[in-house]
């Protein structure tokens, strides 16, 4: 049986295609930016899910490949999907909505708390569309204070 599609799972089918990155990494003393040469990969699963499959170089010169899977869950009425990541462990497990404009997804997850060994924190992965040829990518941390701390942003720019 083939997935109902709404106008939510056809939001997703603007982010296929083939992306080039250019990351804003907050500097941590003296290491380089991650500013090495990514590329991203998104195709659809029918229209119901995009994976989207991104590669290139770490800050210290190692390559990785990142797996993202997007989808919605028209019973939940949220975004859902996950992240792995050949630089670490950990599973990211998104649920999300989409802003009051459309062009802003906001994916809620739990992930290391790289200050505190051990312990996970609330993160917010952010999609937000440009144009159909541009979107950024950013990601946060939420703080012991209730506040949010900037991990990263990435500007894409369609390849194809």
């Amino acid at each position: 049986m083939k997935a109902d599609l709404v106008d939510e799972h056809r939001w997703l089918q603007q982010l296929t295609g083939r992306w080039r990155l250019a990351f804003d990494m907050p500097q941590q003393s003296d290491e380089p930016d991650a500013g090495g040469t990514w590329e991203e990969n998104v195709r659809s699963l029918d229209g119901a899910w995009i994976v989207a499959e991104m590669t290139g170089t770490m800050p210290d010169g190692s390559s990785a490949t990142n797996i993202l899977a997007l989808g919605y869950d028209p019973a939940k009425k949220r975004y859902v999907g996950s992240f792995v990541s050949s630089a670490m462990s950990h599973l990211w497990i998104y649920e999300g909505r989409l802003d009051d404009t459309g062009k802003v997804l906001t994916l809620d997850c739990e992930g290391p708390d790289f200050d505190t060994v051990g312990r996970t924190a609330p993160y917010q992965d952010i999609i937000t569309i440009k144009d159909e040829n541009t979107r950024n990518f950013s990601s946060r941390i939420r703080l012991a204070d209730g506040s949010w701390k900037s991990v990263m942003s990435c500007d894409y720019t369609r390849i194809e």
